[in-house]
């Protein structure tokens, strides 16, 4: 392939260059087009010895290398939609055993064979997990459910107290007949564990049972599995050991949610181990994940120095590029290289869907400061229920709002890929998130960054288990009704800074806790706090 410089305004050399740079999956209906990418031979010719690499690491992690040095673990994500790529059958064999429970439950709970425990058929489902655990059910939910099929979803995906008692409020007396899922690998993790105690507070409230209502999926053998045991809840699912919670969504943490909106969960693995076996192809012109990488690596000289912007048009889409922040962002932006050396890598993901959001920010894309690629992702095929009238077809205005978008920032010397799918379904959803998922990979790769832990999570987890036992400590000292000043808090525990001390004070002092302030608070030094 020659691929034909970007910059070159000759429309036949333009249409040349789209020809060549255009990859195509025949049974998936999938298109990838870089060709408005800054991207050319010379480029690809450069990066060969580094995929050669990529592709032998990549190989290496689906045999069951140790990806996660830090946790020493697997990373086996590819497994889930192919389970004979395990390393050994008996972990096969689990992963096709979950497969089929989860499968099983979703239709029993959806058609009324399992019911709640006022034997009514369940009608809700409330989700309780964070990061990865949240962001890939919220995307199934929106993507794949149809209007009437299976049950409504509910999500509790932050520790907000405020957005918890809108969606207790929202469930009323359904909580009686909601099926609760608390999702946590560890068991111990902080946000879902607080969700999981609110809801079940307020379904015994109501008159629920919660060990007849309640779901777990986590860990064999985690806090969260033996708690489940122990009071014999309705199911348990695993959350395997080798999955991240960012590469999760092909195992029970997606498959669960997609089986209770009565999509065909299998059809979803298929695609996504359809673009597996696409993405494994060991050459990087013919790759779809390769030629992603290679332009995200070129477009931000291999540092990440432009910012990836997503636009789906396509409103079951819509959060898709949340779900791509956490799977993109967390992988890649990282301080160190495996060589020890500081490096800031990186790629920014930021955007939401065409065309409506595309009038929030084309006009800086265009003519503003020039720091990011777009990725236009399309569906072909329109609804059936929407039709041409007047001879105004609104998919036909779509289709020339994305054509228009694309061609205004290829004027302005902005870079886009695109990827169109001729249909849409759990299928092209399970492949399209692959194509991410070792797009992801080979980038780090190439970049030479570990895409498979996180130290920066962990760091921020750890602040905040800091701040809520330096929490305690304050209380403690106020305990004894007298007034004090942030100052002489810190002074008497010895330990935190005053600011940290003062942010602490200023939440408590909000609430109806009994905690006082007597002072001005435009100057947070003057103020005295005691406890009524």
């Amino acid at each position: 392939m020659s691929f034909p410089d970007f910059s070159t305004s000759d429309a036949q050399i333009q249409w040349q260059r789209f020809c060549e740079m255009l990859w195509y999956h025949n049974d998936l209906g999938i298109w990838l087009d870089i060709s408005r990418m800054h991207i050319n031979s010379v480029d690809l010719e450069k990066l060969r010895p580094d995929f050669e690499q990529a592709f032998n690491s990549m190989q290496a992690l689906e045999r069951g290398a140790i990806a996660n040095a830090d946790e020493q673990r697997m990373v086996g994500h590819y497994w889930l939609r192919d389970p004979q790529l395990a390393p050994d059958n008996d972990v096969s064999e689990h992963i096709a055993n979950e497969i089929s429970l989860i499968e099983s439950f979703g239709r029993d709970v959806v058609n009324g064979t399992i019911k709640a425990p006022s034997g009514k058929k369940f009608t809700d489902v409330l989700w309780i997990g964070i990061g990865g655990s949240a962001l890939g059910p919220l995307l199934i939910i929106r993507a794949l459910q149809n209007e009437g099929e299976g049950l409504p979803f509910h999500f509790f995906d932050n520790v907000d107290p405020d957005g918890m008692s809108r969606v207790l409020s929202r469930l009323g007396e359904a909580i009686k007949t909601t099926l609760v899922v608390t999702v946590s690998k560890s068991g111990a993790t902080p946000e879902p564990h607080l969700g999981m105690q609110q809801a079940r507070h307020r379904l015994e409230e109501m008159g629920g049972q919660w060990a007849a209502q309640a779901v777990a999926v986590t860990m064999l053998d985690s806090q969260l599995d033996k708690q489940a045991q122990k009071e014999s809840w309705l199911r348990r699912f695993d959350m395997f050991d080798w999955v991240g919670g960012r590469t999760s969504i092909t195992s029970a943490v997606g498959l669960l949610p997609g089986a209770l909106i009565g999509t065909d969960i299998r059809d979803f693995l298929a695609g996504a181990a359809q673009m597996d076996e696409a993405t494994r192809v060991a050459d990087h012109l013919t790759n779809p994940a390769a030629l992603m990488a290679s332009a995200w690596f070129v477009a931000g000289d291999g540092q990440g120095r432009r910012d990836m912007v997503v636009l789906p048009y396509k409103d079951r889409l819509e959060v898709f590029s949340r779900y791509l922040q956490q799977l993109v962002m967390e992988s890649l932006g990282k301080r160190l290289d495996r060589d020890g050396k500081v490096v800031h890598q990186g790629i920014a993901v930021y955007g939401n869907k065409g065309s409506t959001d595309q009038h929030a920010y084309v006009q800086q894309l265009r003519d503003g400061i020039d720091n990011f690629f777009a990725t236009f992702v399309e569906v072909l095929e329109d609804s059936d229920d929407i039709n041409a009238i007047n001879n105004e077809s609104p998919g036909d205005f779509l289709d020339g709002f994305l054509q228009g978008t694309r061609s205004a920032l290829t004027e302005g010397g902005r870079q886009s890929m695109c990827i169109s799918m001729q249909c849409f379904d759990a299928r092209r959803l399970g492949a399209l998130i692959a194509l991410f998922e070792r797009a992801v990979g080979l980038y780090g790769e190439l970049v030479n960054v570990n895409a498979y832990h996180q130290p920066g999570v962990e760091a921020g987890k750890k602040a905040a288990a800091s701040i809520l036992n330096l929490q305690s400590r304050v209380e403690a000292v106020l305990a004894d009704g007298v007034e004090r000043t942030v100052d002489e808090i810190q002074k008497i525990i010895g330990a935190g800074s005053d600011e940290a001390i003062f942010w602490i004070l200023r939440h408590l002092t909000a609430n109806s806790r009994g905690y006082i302030a007597n002072g001005d608070w435009c100057d947070p030094a003057s103020l005295r706090f005691s406890k009524n």
